[in-house]
């Protein structure tokens, strides 16, 4: 550290005022992290404009060109330089901030791209001609005239190239491409009746990345074929849709079930009003809702918009706009909660289909030596019954030994009774119980095999929490209050979620100074260290702005009890016990999935048991 004469004064500081080139550079550093973030702004004005038709090409990641067409309706000419101004857009009049319709509103993106890279707008408005204009490295040039029937194109190129130390902070040409078609894959969301096209140009070449054309129909049927274009075909036929209203605020969208769960929250797709945003907040209601149905290293798929007059909501609290703050905060958090909690229990015990694929992936035929000769008829009863009598060896002594096979039988008690249940239910009925462990069940078009243990695990884990709903969660109180000192801003907290805590028997107050006094902790847990768990409590409160630790604890136990509860695995079970098990499968909702996420059946349709075995 450098030592300062105490007997030299050090000189005045002078107050600057900054030149326009400095003010949209440093503009740029927080509006444009990378290439991507340019193409979002691009993007977005786009669909401002009215564009139904929007193609994206890139070169190099975004390095080197990024160029953005639309249908929208265009700039006139005479306007062009004032477009390229700070502060300068057609969005909003100032007027209200509060009041925003629009994705882009700052007037700041055009002017940022300028600043740090090679900037040619061509645009066209209706009942004008078409006009150009071009800024290099902030330095605008005249506007001329330009060929083109409407719209708008806007090229960059050489992105950063007058702020050169920003390029040794992007990533691989590779990894920036892929953050531009997660951009483009988001707005296609928020906008499923517009056509997006995303098309990588490096080295000359042409090669279309992505693309989604413009959907068709009502709001739910266009954003679930968007959705099934950019998530995939799994998503789609596995997701529910939402749809519910609280206080002003609509959430609509689709939520995946339980059992298509992953690794990583990379499928959560959260917009308000259109607008794609990653908020902690609405993270963690989204987390919140699945809390029950997944294990801590498994991460629920969704897409979720919600809506509200613009008033309720602040858009304006970060440069890029990927944050907002509510003014009712709760209420947008117990919309979502609850609306997918009742999604997923509409449900029942349905399972996702990718659970069968997994299973007929890993299934291979046994390797033959020959090759295979394919039924290509299905012959009736009387044929078949035929075709055995003439197939049938003519060796003597092979009807005697037909018959003793067919007079050997397995001990009465080793095998459950033929069951009569029909099997038009959705999980059929029981035929046999293989490895004391898995209930094998036909159904009207295929068959079914059921984890037992895991099951009846999840149907007494639903009674027992259905019962501490019914008559609350029973609270100790200690003999002698555990006195906690605390911070200051930690007290505040922790007394802030003081009535949510005692729905699940803790109980606290303030007890003078920063300290808090814990008198009663839930029954069910035990002895606790009444500290400790107060302590892990605030740590997820200021890392996710909730805590569902108590909540937690109290179901792993539920959890536990209902695992030693329920049927073991190796116990046999007769007929009427499977039935029984199937039919209150059928009855009870989350069923599908055990109470750590995993499924709890699979369903193989008949026809995808034939294409095993090359029936088709």
């Amino acid at each position: 550290m450098a030592h300062v004469d105490p007997n030299i004064s050090a000189p005045q500081p002078v107050i600057r005022q900054l030149d326009e080139a400095a003010i949209n550079r440093i503009a740029a550093g927080e509006v444009v992290e990378r290439p991507a973030s340019a193409v979002k702004e691009l993007v977005e004005n786009a669909i401002d404009a009215g564009a139904r038709r929007i193609t994206v090409e890139y070169a190099d990641g975004g390095k080197t060109l990024i160029r953005v067409t639309d249908d929208g309706c265009g700039i006139a000419g005479a306007d062009l330089p004032l477009a390229l101004s700070r502060h300068a857009t057609s969005k909003i009049d100032g007027s209200d901030l509060l009041n925003i319709h629009s994705f882009g509103f700052r007037g700041e993106a055009l002017p940022s791209l300028g600043a740090v890279g090679r900037l040619t707008i061509t645009s066209r408005a209706a009942g004008c001609d078409g006009a150009e204009i071009a800024v290099s490295g902030g330095q605008p040039g005249g506007v001329r005239p330009a060929a083109l029937s409407g719209g708008t194109v806007v090229t960059l190129r050489d992105l950063f190239y007058a702020t050169p130390a920003r390029l040794k902070f992007l990533r691989t040409d590779r990894a920036e491409a892929q953050a531009i078609g997660d951009v483009i894959k988001r707005l296609a969301m928020a906008e499923p009746f517009v056509r997006f096209v995303l098309t990588d140009v490096s080295g000359g070449g042409s090669r279309e990345v992505f693309r989604a054309e413009a959907e068709q129909g009502d709001l739910f049927d266009a954003l679930h074929g968007r959705l099934r274009q950019v998530l995939g075909r799994d998503f789609a036929e596995n997701a529910l849709p939402i749809d519910a209203e609280r206080d002003g605020f609509h959430l609509t969208g689709f939520a995946a079930l339980p059992t298509y769960s992953r690794g990583s929250a990379v499928q959560q797709y959260l917009f308000v009003n259109g607008r794609p945003v990653k908020d902690k907040m609405l993270i963690g209601a989204l987390r919140g809702a699945y809390f029950d149905f997944l294990s801590r290293d498994r991460h629920p798929a969704a897409a979720l918009f919600v809506d509200c007059d613009p008033t309720l909501v602040d858009v304006n609290v970060h440069p890029a706009k990927s944050e907002v703050r509510f003014r009712e905060p709760g209420v947008v958090r117990g919309l979502i909660v609850s609306a997918l909690r009742h999604g997923l229990a509409n449900a029942g015990h349905r399972a996702s289909t990718t659970v069968a694929d997994a299973t007929l992936g890993a299934m291979r035929p046994e390797p033959v030596g020959q090759a295979r000769i394919y039924q290509m008829d299905r012959p009736g009863g009387g044929a078949r019954a035929a075709d055995q009598t003439f197939q049938a060896p003519a060796s003597p002594g092979f009807a005697e030994m037909q018959g003793a096979w067919a007079r050997v039988e397995s001990p009465r008690e080793e095998r459950p009774q033929a069951s009569e249940e029909p099997t038009d239910s959705p999980l059929g009925a029981a035929r046999a119980q293989v490895h004391e462990n898995y209930i094998v069940a036909q159904t009207a078009t295929g068959m079914v095999i059921v984890d037992q243990h895991a099951a009846h695990e999840r149907l007494v884990y639903e009674k027992l929490k259905k019962q501490m709903a019914d008559t609350g969660v029973a609270a100790q109180a200690l003999l002698i209050p555990e006195i906690i000192e605390l911070s200051g801003h930690d007290r505040a907290t922790i007394l802030g979620v003081a009535e949510d805590l005692a729905r699940f028997g803790l109980g606290i107050e303030p007890f003078g100074g920063d300290a808090i006094a814990v008198r009663e902790t839930p029954a069910i847990l035990g002895e606790v260290n009444a500290e400790a768990m107060i302590r892990d409590i605030l740590d997820e409160l200021e890392g996710e702005g909730e805590s569902l630790l108590v909540q937690a604890r109290i179901e792993a136990i539920l959890s536990r009890v209902a695992c030693h509860g329920s049927i073991r695995s190796g116990r046999r079970m007769r007929a009427d016990e499977m039935n029984a098990l199937l039919r209150e499968m059928e009855a009870t909702p989350h069923s599908g999935q055990c109470n750590h996420g995993r499924p709890t059946y699979v369903e193989l349709k008949l026809s995808d048991i034939e294409r095993l075995f090359g029936r088709t």
